[in-house]
């Protein structure tokens, strides 16, 4: 009897027989954080990520609505049910009703979607009638599922021909003049430099400072609000060789491993854009563009 009551013992304090508890939060059991959520399925979504099906009745639903931007593309609406968006806990364990979305333009990945709102560029959808699905995964990367099949849902767009305007349904808005405490300005290319030097001497309006150890982003995934015009500096440190993204605007920056690297944006386009890793897959942050 002493033996056993010594052995429990043992197994309380490493904590559920020493299984991991990542992104273990308050109010979450270490079970909902460590142990299995539905049936791992073998089939994928067609990206590489396998099914994680759960039963019909609870299970997550979403739903897409598109409404074109006055200014330029679309603003999409993720309407979900029976689910939460849970960027501070990506790359964790699987838990119920939790995680995020990607967004796909006829199957080819445009963006992993933290939060009910996405704005799409135009400039993203080339000429034509295109299928826009979007799709909900736990923080594991795996695709929730019912009946073997994912979680999603689908919309038609069809884009203009290109310089035409901002979506193909309505006539474009003129873009309007500057305010008259701020001086115009030209909108310029993305400038990328290596090292703080370079940031410091470089005339920018904003300084968003990112790091990326372990596969974990610090700090934390937030958004950060710019006015449109303004000149961003990302100054980005990852302890891996990776590739930085900006979604919506289309540029890349090369992230050596254990050296602080910068990428110079003028963001002249309203909306939000994510800016992620490209090998790790990660969101770094989210530019909202007023």
């Amino acid at each position: 009897m002493v033996a056993l009551l010594l052995l429990l013992a043992g197994g309380t304090a490493t904590g559920c027989g020493g299984r991991p508890t990542t992104h273990h939060k308050p109010g979450t059991t270490h079970e909902q954080a460590s142990g299995d959520v539905g049936t791992l399925l073998d089939t994928t979504d067609g990206a590489g990520h396998r099914l994680r099906q759960v039963p019909a009745r609870g299970a997550p639903e979403v739903r897409l609505t598109t409404r074109p931007d006055s200014e330029d593309g679309w603003n999409l609406q993720l309407v979900v049910k029976n689910f939460r968006f849970t960027p501070d806990s990506a790359g964790g364990a699987a838990l119920p009703g939790a995680g995020h979305a990607h967004l796909e333009l006829d199957g080819r990945k445009l963006a992993r979607v933290y939060g009910p709102w996405y704005h799409l560029p135009a400039a993203q959808v080339p000429q034509g009638t295109h299928t826009l699905t979007v799709r909900l995964y736990a923080d594991d990367h795996t695709a929730w599922a019912v009946g073997g099949k994912a979680v999603e849902a689908t919309a038609e767009l069809t884009g203009g021909p290109p310089g035409q305007g901002s979506h193909s349904h309505a006539a474009p808005t003129p873009t309007a003049p500057p305010q008259a405490s701020q001086a115009p300005r030209t909108p310029q290319s993305s400038e990328s430099a290596q090292g703080p030097e370079a940031t410091r001497t470089a005339e920018v309006d904003r300084t968003v400072a990112v790091a990326v150890r372990d596969g974990k982003v610090v700090p934390a995934p937030g958004r950060v609000e710019v006015g449109r015009g303004e000149r961003v500096a990302l100054r980005v440190t990852s302890d891996r060789t990776d590739t930085l993204h900006v979604h919506g605007y289309d540029k890349e920056l090369a992230l050596p491993a254990g050296q602080e690297a910068t990428l110079i944006l003028t963001v002249d386009r309203s909306g939000l854009f994510e800016v992620e890793t490209h090998e790790s897959d990660l969101v770094l942050t989210q530019l909202l563009v007023r």
